[in-house]
């Protein structure tokens, strides 16, 4: 029986080049974005089992430093260096052998968060999920908001769809917050910003004319964007977390960090970053004030109309993005599920120890 690749899933995202027996050549499906040389890419295999494959990408700098994302059921993953069947790989390819029962098998660059994982989360902690607005496709964009105070913590991820880590990341935080806000605050998240490049499995970065990250402006072309300036200007949004994945890797792509956006923040920016060195555990991703992006560094502008600027002009008292890397660097951090949810729980304790 012939194997077949798809990718009729959400998130999926590959373009099939050739095959030749066990050899397969693919590549990313760029669609709208101007970046050429974007990493991301998810496919599924069926009815391989028992065979050895090998995928092979036309470029360098799509596989990371563990191998492919593995999974069975788009929940669970792990790095293809960890699984049974994983086999060589480099930046621009990778083999896995099929177990004989083994006839249905995803990869991707990284661990997926799909957006059924985020509803179950909220169905379990009793969060009451709502549309932000209708999409520009016509879907409800999901939103959760709980607490009854006047002061808002703003929390936000996939303003790049793409951007999977940071939807762990954020998960940890608003289960940390759970239960645990102080009077007179309340918390309103916007898991997936761009929620139909999610579902589609676009890459979302630098779309054109510009992405959602981009689109803060006067005029903002996204309907999401749009219902999120409305909300902030209706609220008195004391904070703002910006959750976010970098570049595929290398250099400073390979850590956890803040990106340090305003001077006149600055010591309240250092103040968090202690707090959350401070609660990471060995349970969580790592993180270290030396590894953030500091005003006035490379490609952290001040003045562009994003969701962290709009809300320091609108006087919030700390906001930021924090970038969660897809891989990490061996021997110092390797992303997990599991890891990237606890580092979560620390940043939200590290924000409750900041309004005490």
């Amino acid at each position: 029986m012939n194997f077949e690749i798809d990718i009729n899933f959400t998130g999926g995202n590959i373009i099939v080049t050739e095959i030749d027996g066990d050899n397969v050549k693919i590549d990313r499906d760029l669609r709208d974005t101007s970046r050429k040389n974007w990493f991301y890419w998810a496919f599924r295999v069926k009815n391989a089992g028992g065979r050895t494959l090998r995928f092979t990408f036309p470029t360098h700098h799509l596989v990371g430093f563990y191998g492919a994302a593995v999974s069975h059921d788009l929940k669970g993953w792990q790095w293809s260096e960890d699984c049974q069947g994983g086999g060589d790989f480099d930046s621009s390819f990778f083999t896995y052998t099929f177990r004989e029962d083994e006839n249905e098998v995803y990869f991707a660059h990284d661990m997926l968060y799909h957006p059924d994982r985020f509803f179950e989360f909220a169905k379990n902690r009793g969060l009451d999920v709502k549309a932000l607005c209708t999409s520009v496709k016509g879907n409800g964009v999901p939103c959760v908001e709980f607490g009854e105070g006047e002061k808002v913590i703003m929390l936000t991820a996939r303003h790049h769809c793409c951007e999977a880590t940071g939807s762990y990341v954020l998960e940890g935080v608003i289960d940390g917050l759970l239960g645990s806000l102080p009077d007179g605050y309340r918390v309103f998240s916007v898991p997936f910003v761009d929620y139909e490049g999610v579902v589609a499995g676009d890459q979302g970065k630098d779309r054109i004319p510009h992405d959602h990250a981009r689109d803060y402006t006067d005029a903002p072309i996204y309907p999401e964007v749009a219902a999120i300036m409305e909300y902030a200007r209706a609220h008195d949004v004391a904070y703002g977390f910006d959750f976010h994945s970098p570049y595929h890797g290398g250099e400073g792509n390979d850590f956890v960090y803040m990106i340090k956006k305003f001077e006149s923040k600055l010591d309240e920016l250092n103040k968090f970053g202690d707090l959350l060195a401070f609660e990471v555990t060995e349970d969580s991703l790592p993180y270290r004030r030396e590894w953030d992006y500091e005003p006035g560094g490379p490609y952290n502008y001040p003045d562009i109309p994003n969701f962290v600027c709009f809300l320091h002009k609108r006087g919030a008292e700390l906001t930021f993005t924090l970038e969660t890397a897809y891989f990490g660097r061996p021997g110092v951090l390797k992303f997990s599920q599991s890891k990237a949810i606890e580092l979560g729980k620390a940043f939200a304790r590290a924000v409750l120890e900041y309004i005490k």
